[in-house]
């Protein structure tokens, strides 16, 4: 097939540190070029991949110099993707909603992933309106604000099989691996730590709308000798950093809608200890290779029970549900579906026009 990403424009694809979107974004594109379709990916000009790249600006916009208005460069590859749209068979948007409006004059060949949440008021007549547009969600979890959207699956996100080295023996420390905010707990992890006393490592990057709240609620915390804060790290940091982890501490606040993280500790044999919340319980089987939990003293609790747990089954968890030849997998059967309605809903205009006419 003929096959369209379009990436957003926030990190490079790969990301060079932090980014989730585009990781994924990146794993799907180069194992569908693996398995021999005809790729172009739409993303930033420093994105690195063995499919045509069409840049779109010349650096990512976090670390380059996009300007503040990213809405704009947004724009501009819209243009470039609608312009082009007859070179493929079908379009993967994985931009949220800024291409409805396009994909509904143009009648595009089109699927959209969505990769953040839902539950936001203003959300709610918007899909309404462009409720015709083919959506995947990327967990149960995060459809449900919209449950009566036109969602075509659940495609759970992948990492390549060899991304993570599988470690069998217990760590030395407690991780904490993402982003500063207070939806995602780590004023919670700390806490955790402190409890246990248990050191705990924190590798995550503060975005400039969350700088206020580290200033005032995080960095005080810092100070305390079980902590080490040791900035946002990229791909090839995280395999040590997890993998020597005795476990992930992700004490979510919000409807987390997948947690790319959840996987990447679990590639590495890590198990992960999270509350009850948003996809949690569908990626982290409860006593299994975690804990999914509903309060912190619970949490506290479940750190001394991580002997319990094998690490084998951590990383088998992984192998049998979320590598990248399966969630490229399950994409390609919704190409192929989206497709062949496509063709039928054809053969039917065509019909009945010859009835008609």
């Amino acid at each position: 097939m003929r096959i369209a990403q379009v990436a957003p424009l926030i990190e490079s694809v790969p990301p060079q540190l932090y980014g989730g979107t585009e990781r994924v974004v990146s794993y799907l594109t180069e194992e569908l070029v693996r398995q021999g379709h005809d790729v172009t990916l739409f993303a930033s000009g420093d994105s690195k991949t063995s499919a045509n790249l069409v840049p779109a600006c010349p650096k990512a916009l976090r670390l380059g110099s996009g300007g503040s208005d990213h809405v704009a460069a947004h724009i501009l590859m819209l243009e470039r993707v609608f312009q082009a749209a007859q070179e493929f068979d079908i379009i993967h948007f994985h931009i949220d909603h800024l291409h409805f409006p396009g994909s509904r004059i143009q009648n595009l060949p089109q699927l959209t992933t969505l990769h953040g949440r839902l539950d936001l008021p203003e959300l709610d007549p918007l899909y309404r309106e462009f409720s015709e547009m083919p959506l995947v969600s990327i967990s149960n979890s995060q459809r449900k604000p919209l449950a009566w959207a036109n969602w075509m699956a659940t495609v759970y996100h992948g990492l390549p099989p060899d991304l993570h080295d599988f470690r069998s023996g217990p760590g030395r420390y407690l991780a904490f691996l993402g982003r500063i905010a207070p939806e995602k707990g780590v004023d919670q992890a700390i806490e955790i730590a402190k409890r246990t006393g248990i050191p705990l490592k924190i590798a995550a990057k503060v975005d400039r709308a969350d700088r206020d709240y580290f200033e005032a609620a995080v960095k005080p915390l810092l100070s305390h000798s079980f902590v080490e804060y040791v900035g946002e790290i990229g791909e090839r940091e995280k395999n040590d950093f997890l993998g020597d982890a005795l476990a992930l501490l992700a004490p979510i606040r919000w409807p987390e809608p997948f947690g790319l993280v959840f996987i990447e500790a679990l590639a590495c044999g890590t198990p992960v200890i999270t509350y009850e919340r948003g996809s949690a319980p569908e990626i982290v089987r409860n006593g299994v290779v975690g804990f999914v939990l509903r309060d912190l003293e619970s949490a506290v609790e479940a750190v001394s029970n991580l002997e319990s747990l094998d690490r084998r089954k951590c990383r088998q968890h992984f192998e049998a549900h979320f590598t990248a030849p399966l969630m490229t997998q399950a994409y390609v059967f919704v190409y192929k579906k989206l497709l062949q309605m496509r063709q039928q809903m054809r053969q039917e205009a065509s019909a009945l026009a010859v009835v008609a006419g």
